[in-house]
Formats: structure tokens, sequence, C-alpha cells
């Protein structure tokens, strides 16, 4: 049953824990599972999924390779892990995918980047331009720089961001246990896996327990809380049992796993959040053309717009009047204020020689815009 939520994912984000990808004991990767997975990707691929990779494993690495003692480390030394281990995590997966003839990029992010307009703006824009270009990119938080007022805290949390971000229709977060029970498995053995979970209630986030792994810092709480995430972007999430070979052909064949569904499409809740919960910093007035072309669900082009009213960031929000000052709906622009009424009525065409560079043609994307239903 669980399959077609897999299979119909168009972009699907993959979550990888540390107690999967680095052996406990030795502190080394476990290649062989990395070439299954890798393995899985190149099917998926191969049917037309575009992939994200959400990594961790870089502290778990890297405190090997300093010969850190076990148990908790200081921030310092966290921090001089995760930068020797990163290097060779991205390694280990550019070496295994690039054997499958698949192009692979390394993005580290913080908290900031998924709160900050411009920086969020940013890294969307460049992790959906990598999807664009066949390349899948191999994402872990900046633990380095990060410290505990602006870190994640773990990569449970930072899937989801990420699944927003780039409107993934699914996030995998692939665990150490076959999904959500209604009980700890490991202490109860009448406990039962729950398959769908359509709705968060408080039953269902009463089911968490802590974390069950040395190497890993995530438990059954912070997946509830990054299904939660999930589910109000408009993406559906799974938990599955990842410590097997081929973790997602498995999860394929064999249906297991605990699906979080969403009741809208990554799009419409994005247009959704767009249309009532963001504040407009000012106005755009569109010509008549401009307003046909929103009625037919397409891009606001810099032609359509007659005046710019007020002042506003890039990534920030607007609103869309016509002529006569009739409200059409709300958009997040590709361009401030300025460059925004330097372009107006232009031609995408000259954007570049108007500004000196090529942003984008739109000056509001389709996906970034809130129209209101008109008679």
């Amino acid at each position: 049953m669980t399959n077609k939520h897999l299979l119909k994912a168009k972009r699907l984000v993959l979550k990888i824990g540390s107690s999967l990808l680095v052996d406990e004991s030795t502190g080394r990767v476990k290649n062989t599972w990395l070439n299954a997975l890798a393995d899985d990707i190149l099917a998926a691929r191969e049917r037309g999924q575009q992939i994200v990779i959400v990594t961790s494993g870089a502290g778990a690495i890297g405190r090997r390779v300093l010969g850190l003692p076990s148990g908790k480390l200081l921030l310092p030394q966290k921090q001089a892990a995760a930068a020797v281990g990163q290097i060779r995590l991205a390694h280990y997966y550019q070496e295994v995918l690039a054997e499958r003839g698949l192009k692979v990029a390394q993005i580290l992010l913080t908290l900031d980047d998924s709160e900050d307009r411009k920086r969020y703006l940013n890294a969307r824009n460049t992790l959906n331009t990598l999807l664009d270009l066949g390349v899948i990119p191999v994402i872990n938080e900046n633990d380095t720089v990060a410290t505990s007022e602006i870190k994640v805290g773990d990569n449970d949390r930072l899937g989801a961001r990420v699944a927003q971000m780039v409107s993934a229709d699914a996030l995998v977060i692939f665990s150490d246990v076959e999904g959500l029970y209604t009980a700890n498995p490991r202490k109860d053995p009448a406990a039962k896996l729950i398959p769908v979970v359509e709705k968060m209630t408080p039953e269902i986030e009463a089911m968490a327990d802590g974390a069950g792994s040395s190497v890993g810092t995530g438990g059954m709480a912070t997946k509830l809380m990054a299904a939660r995430l999930c589910m109000e972007a408009g993406c559906d999430m799974a938990i599955a049992l990842g410590s097997e070979l081929h973790p997602l052909t498995r999860m394929e064949k064999t249906g297991k796993g605990t699906w979080f569904l969403a009741d809208k499409s990554p799009v419409s809740a994005r247009k959704a959040w767009i249309g009532g919960s963001i504040k407009p910093r000012g106005a755009l007035v569109l010509d008549s053309g401009a307003v046909k072309a929103l009625d037919k669900g397409k891009s606001l082009l810099p032609a359509g717009i007659k005046a710019v009213r007020g002042e506003f960031g890039r990534g920030d929000a607007v609103v869309l009047e016509d002529e006569n000052g009739a409200f059409l709906g709300k958009g997040l622009v590709a361009y401030d204020s300025k460059d925004a009424a330097l372009i107006a009525g232009r031609h995408s065409s000259e954007i570049e020689s108007v500004l000196g560079y090529h942003g984008a043609d739109e000056i509001i994307h389709r996906d970034d815009l809130f129209t209101e239903k008109r008679q």
C-alpha cells in the first residue's frame, strides 16, 4: 500500500543517519551498505525521480580520525571532528555515486540558511538548479560553524527543512527501526507498527521514544517533529528501516514503514502560506495582459508591470493589483523594489542590459504566486 507514495514522488529527499552509515565500534564508513544505497539511488533516478540526500556521519568519522574518546565532546571538539570528517564523508558519496555515472554536489547548511530570507532563497535556487541539471545534492548541517544557538539540532529536522526548501514530494528518514510503533518495540513485544498517519495528534506524539544509538543524535521525537514540518509543507514523510542492504528497494518491495501523509501538495501548501501567513512589503500594479496571464496560472513577467509601490527586498511578499486598485493576490518577488522599478514594462531579454546582470526571467514565478479566484 505504501509503495505508491514512494514511487509517485518526483522529488525525493533521503535522510541517512550516522548509525546506518558509520560502524559504531570502528568509526569507519560501511562501504557495502553505502554501495547498496547507491544502487537504489541509481534505480530511482532511472525511473525519473530527483534525489536529495541529507546525511549525518561527519562527526562520527572525524572523531575516529582524530582519536577522540567516545562519549560527549566539547563544542570545539565536535566542530573539529566535523571539519575533518566532512571532507571524507563527501568523498565517500562522490566516489560511490560517480561509479554509477551520477553527479554529486556538497552543500552545508545551518539554521540561518532556512530562516534568513535571502540565504533561504539563495540555497533554494542553488538546490533547484542542481536538481534541474541532474545533480544529486548531498547535504549536511555545517557543524563546523554552527553553535547551539544556530544549530537545527538534528538531521531529521534538517531533512524536513530541506524538503520544504525544495518543495519535495516526499522525505524518507531511514532509521534503525521499521517505523512508528504503538510502543517501543525493543521494550514491548506487543508493540504494533503504524503504517499510515494522516493527522498529527497528541496520541501519536506520545508514542515517541528516546535515541537508541551512540553515534547519532535523533530519536523518534525528532522524527515526529520532522513529520509535522513536512505535513504542514504539503510533503509526505516516511520512517523506514535502513539498516539492511538496499533500504530504498526494500521499502519499495515490502511496503513496510510508517507514512505521514500531507493533505495538500507542496505547491498548494506553499501558495496557501504565501496567501495567508506573510505580511506584504509593497505592491505591483499590473496591466490587463498580466492579469490575464495570472488567471491562466502563468508567472508574472516584467513586461506586465505598470507601477512599483513601496520598498521591498528580493524574496519579500508583495500585493498584486490591477490598474483599478483591485486586489489580485500576493507573491514573492525575485527582484528588490529598486530593480523591479527599473525593469517594469520591459521584456525579460532586456533585464541584463538594464541591471547589469540577468537574474530570473520573471518578477514572480508561478510557484511563488497566490491569486484570488475571480468571477
